[in-house]
This record gives C-alpha cells, sequence and structure tokens, in this order.
C-alpha cells in the first residue's frame, strides 16, 4: 500500500480494508498468486491468466491514479506542500506562541477556510457567482459545518 501511495504521487492511498479484498478475489479468479516471505508480509505476483487479462483490456486495467493525469497530480502536490508549510507554522505557533498569538492563529485558519471556499463560489472569471457575494443575506460566508457561526 506504500508502493501504491509512492507511485501515485500522493494521490492515491488505499486501505488495507480495500485492498485485501481486492487481492482475495484476484486470487480466487486465478489472476495472481500470493507467497508469504520470511518478514511475515505476502508478495502477489501475477499470473499468465491475470497477464493475459490484462493484455486484453489494458484501459480497464490502467494506474488509476494515471486517470487523473500529470496536471492533476501536479495541483493536488502544489496544495498539499501548501498545507504542510502552513501546518508547520500553525505547529510552531501551537508550541511557542502566547494565547493571543494562538486564537489569532487560529482566527486566522478560520479565515483561510472561508477564504478557500469562496473561491470555489466563483466562476472560472474569478467573479462570485450568485448567492456567493452577500446578495443572499450571507454576507458571502460559506457555512462550512452545522452549526458553524462564520
Amino acid at each position: 500500500m506504500t508502493e501504491l501511495a509512492k507511485r501515485s504521487g500522493g494521490l492515491w492511498r488505499p486501505s488495507p480494508g480495500s485492498v485485501y479484498p481486492v487481492l482475495q478475489q484476484l486470487q480466487d479468479e486465478g489472476l495472481i498468486t500470493a507467497e508469504d516471505t520470511e518478514g511475515g508480509r505476502k508478495v502477489f505476483s501475477i499470473t499468465d491468466a491475470g497477464a493475459a487479462t490484462v493484455g486484453e483490456n489494458p484501459g480497464e486495467y490502467a494506474e488509476p491514479w494515471a486517470m487523473a493525469g500529470p496536471g492533476q497530480r501536479h495541483r493536488v502536490m502544489t496544495l498539499f506542500q501548501g498545507m504542510g508549510a502552513l501546518g508547520q507554522a500553525t505547529q510552531q505557533v501551537a508550541q511557542l506562541g502566547s494565547d493571543e498569538q494562538v486564537e489569532r492563529a487560529r482566527e486566522a485558519l478560520d479565515e483561510a477556510r472561508r477564504r478557500i471556499y469562496r473561491i470555489l463560489a466563483e466562476d472560472e472569471s474569478g467573479v462570485p457567482t450568485a448567492g456567493s457575494d452577500g446578495a443572499d443575506g450571507s454576507g458571502g460566508d460559506v457555512q462550512t459545518e452545522p452549526g458553524d457561526p462564520e
């Protein structure tokens, strides 16, 4: 599963609960085999029948993350890098900041969340769409959680 996350550039991180049932099904169908290793891990290999099935239906068995294309991968990675930097700064404030600085940082995080949702409320030209400019009485804020007063 770590290899899947690595190969997908972090776009696909399947859980064991979603991977192992699929592997068992493929094994039952004779498309893969499993071999136990000394470290207690299983190594799966494609059988001749599995290779033939993939060869006959290449589009159906493409890497799932390849469907998004390299542009999508770059977009996600760029946003995740920004989130990582923000997380590091937030951690520094939590560890070293005064109570007032922590509160100001929390307010800044709340504002950043609202601004990101506003970006989605804009059309392609950057112009707010109906209901996102405050004309509906919302003040342009997007409610993101039940009971969120923002």
